[in-house]
């Protein structure tokens, strides 16, 4: 009988799917963090971009050499240290070979690297490229125990966690990244004012950020432009790690004959595409956004040279600039959040002296480690020099004991107490090396040596010594980048925005009359002329009028929806012609679930009174609903189940508010609180339902509904007279039966 076999445990182990999917998703956070998107704070490099340098660094292609397919760096990078797509790595590697894209380049491209119209680089078989004179600063002593190397992705190579980084690469060049939950956004900067900043603070350690600020105003973008943003603000953005920066195009008046004259702008915007901007500023010139602008042309060679014509010669120039920076990316605001990984690998948001005493003490720590290297260096020669010295003075007896001896240098090291290093450096040397064994040769270098150990252990132990070195080597990088160079002057320029200057477009909109007919599913148009009958309108199947308003080009219109939210839209912007119009939902960022309640042309001078289905409200200034955006301004809180539903202008002294229950209530308004936002106060009270209809007028005058065409007025209205918020009374025979002061 055959024995059983061993039932197997069962090895499942239960997890839960919420615990799992937290692990996971952690792992993958902390990964894309760190190894992906946030740069370090020493060197400023993300680890593909480190990775790049140190291949090409490997692959000698520094500036003195000559340049090698791009295809050849990527696959070198890919296999041996980055396991991602070669279309990411090289798309690194051509932003660091674009001058507008990066302040100071790092890499040296040759070939179709792109340009500013936003064209793409050649394929990498076409393009070579080797490294800049600032990557090898960033890599200068990476062979000298300087960083720490760890092993790449299969445990075949090693590769650098930190370069040493004797250039301030983070601020200089910038960074931006989206990780998971944060992201990162650094502006580039001039490197000489860097080297200012750092020496200050090496000399003043306790200073603040706002003198820090004195010696770095703010960005230098390699695009250029005009930074418009207050002084102030660019501090506390230094202070806090964030803040944003105003960036606007420079531009020049040229004159023509005749009185006319044409705007020339010669930088734009970093980050810009140039085309897609020109193709924007076409298009709302065509859509007449741009009043002011006469034409458009793109001049541009190697040089950005954009032509704005005025409309006519009447028009001034800084106001068409004005007008063209309101709503064109010729001015875009870039959004800093100094956002990177500290030297323990933790993400964390640094001002400007933080980020400037990180990259201090990282060249510290470089220069202790390559210290030690070069005196662990010295130390071997001299013990090398020492043995030299013995064989030269016994190169006879030398020359026996190799020629006679079974075991050479344990005779050697018996003989004159050599070391295992002096005897191998003995038994190693060359016969052609004799000759240059003398004497005083060997004494010389020994000498030279031993006073550089001397003075670099001096160094070592005066911490004072080790801050005038790192200065001095800052001191020759702003000699060799800084702004007596070329690529080092400062390109950015700081100007004032014309303050409380308001440039008044809509002045030149043609005034002409419209009428403006919108429908009850929101589709919205404009008529030529005042017209008082639109019977002949037409609209879409299902669908009716449902407002008509007599304007002009020139007036802005105020919509009310039933969430509680005003919208703006200027009236000559809204369609033209014979066709259905448009809906308002495309023009505004609407909620797909709010209608409109209301449609009038805006007046500064009126107030307004709104309530909600809920009998609450409260008046409001008609200049405190104006919206600035498409996703327009929210005034009236509605509560769950309810809806903004009133909105009329205020007019007389009482309020006469009727609700779902018929009951009439009248009360002064003065009892209405003015409010700028909130759900109001209670206009009156119900059991049932809730608010029907509500209307302002003057109690001397009585109080008016429409009833079968015909107008009723009612003037002894004493029984319906109270308070606010009471529940009121049935309204008077004869009033609808709607319960709406309009008859409907």
């Amino acid at each position: 009988m055959a024995p059983k076999k061993p039932q197997r445990e069962d090895t499942i182990n239960q997890i839960g799917f919420r615990t799992t999917l937290e692990e996971k998703y952690l792992a993958y956070a902390l990964s894309t963090i760190t190894s992906r998107s946030l740069p370090d704070v020493r060197d400023g490099l993300k680890p593909v971009h480190r990775r790049l340098l140190y291949a090409m660094l490997l692959l000698k292609l520094d500036p003195k050499s000559g340049y090698k397919k791009c295809a050849r760096v990527v696959g070198d990078v890919i296999g041996k240290y980055h396991p991602h797509g070669d279309v990411a790595v090289y798309e690194a590697m051509v932003r660091l070979a674009q001058n507008f894209a990066v302040r100071y380049t790092l890499v040296e491209g040759q070939g179709n690297f792109g340009s500013i119209d936003g064209d793409n680089a050649a394929a990498m078989r076409y393009t070579e490229a080797k490294l800049t004179e600032v990557a090898m600063t960033l890599l200068d002593g990476i062979d000298e125990d300087t960083v720490g190397f760890r092993p790449t992705y299969d445990g075949s190579e090693m590769e650098p966690i930190v370069l040493p980084s004797a250039f301030p690469n983070l601020l200089a060049n910038g960074s931006e990244g989206i990780a998971v939950g944060m992201a990162t956004s650094i502006p580039p900067h001039n490197v000489g004012e860097l080297c200012d900043a750092l020496i200050y603070l090496i000399g003043n350690p306790e200073c603040t950020v706002a003198k820090l600020a004195r010696h770095v105003p703010g960005p230098d973008f390699p695009t250029g432009g005009t930074i418009v943003e207050p002084e102030a603000n660019i501090i506390n953005a230094y202070e806090t790690g964030r803040g944003s920066i105003r960036l606007r195009a420079k531009w020049h008046v040229e004159e023509l004959s005749h009185g006319m004259y044409q705007i020339i702008v010669t930088e734009i915007p970093y980050q810009i595409q140039k085309s897609r901007m020109i193709e924007k500023i076409a298009d709302l010139f065509k859509d007449k956004k741009l009043p002011l602008l006469g034409n458009i042309r793109d001049e541009s060679a190697e040089e950005i040279r954009l032509v704005l014509e005025p409309k006519n010669r009447s028009v001034d120039a800084e106001m068409l600039m004005e007008s063209m920076f309101r709503i064109t990316d010729l001015e875009t605001r870039f959004n800093m959040n100094m956002n990177v990984l500290d030297a323990t690998g933790t993400p964390r948001v640094m001002n400007l002296k933080e980020i400037l005493f990180a990259f201090l003490e990282h060249r510290l720590d470089v220069l202790i480690k390559r210290t030690n290297f070069r005196l662990g260096k010295i130390a071997h020669r001299l013990e090398v020099l020492g043995g030299l010295m013995i064989a030269y003075l016994n190169l006879d007896e030398v020359i026996r004991i190799i020629r006679e001896e079974d075991e050479p240098k344990a005779v050697m090291m018996k003989k004159w107490k050599l070391t295992d290093v002096q005897v191998e450096a003995i038994l190693n040397m060359r016969l052609r090396s004799l000759r240059k064994l003398e004497e005083f040769e060997i004494k010389s270098e020994n000498d030279a040596l031993s006073k550089e150990q001397k003075e670099l252990k001096a160094l070592l132990a005066s911490d004072e010594k080790c801050w005038i070195r790192i200065a001095d080597e800052i001191k020759d990088i702003k000699v060799r980048f800084g702004p007596k160079t070329p690529e080092g002057k400062r390109r950015t320029q700081f100007a004032e925005a014309p303050i409380g200057k308001v440039i008044d477009i809509e002045a030149f909109v043609e005034k002409e009359p419209i009428t403006i007919l919108c429908s009850q599913l929101g589709w919205i148009r404009a008529i030529k002329g005042h017209q008082a009958d639109v019977s002949d309108v037409k609209y879409k199947e299902g669908d009716e009028e449902k407002f008509q308003l007599i304007a002009q080009t020139t007036d802005k219109l105020l919509l009310f929806t039933s969430d509680g939210k005003f919208y703006t839209l200027p009236a000559d912007k809204l369609p033209r012609g014979k066709g259905q119009g448009e809906p308002v939902r495309l023009m505004l960022d609407m909620d797909n679930d709010a209608d409109i309640v209301s449609l009038s042309i805006y007046d500064p001078g009126l107030n307004l009174l709104v309530a909600t289905s809920a009998g609450k409200g409260f008046t409001v200034e008609a200049s405190e609903v104006m919206a600035q955006t498409r996703n327009g301004k929210q005034v009236l809180n509605v509560t769950e189940g309810h809806k903004a539903m009133i909105c009329i202008p205020v007019e007389g002294d009482h309020v006469a508010i009727i609700g779902d229950n018929r009951k009439l209530l009248l009360f002064p308004l003065s009892q209405l609180p003015p409010m700028k936002r909130g759900q109001g106060v209670t206009l009156q009270k119900y059991k049932d339902g809730g608010l029907s209809d509500l209307k302002t007028f003057t109690l001397k005058e009585g109080l008016s509904w429409q009833l079968g065409g015909k107008t009723r007025t009612e003037t002894d209205l004493k029984p319906w007279v109270g308070n606010r918020a009471d529940a009121g009374r049935l309204p008077p025979t004869g009033f609808p039966r709607s319960n709406m002061f309009s008859g409907g």
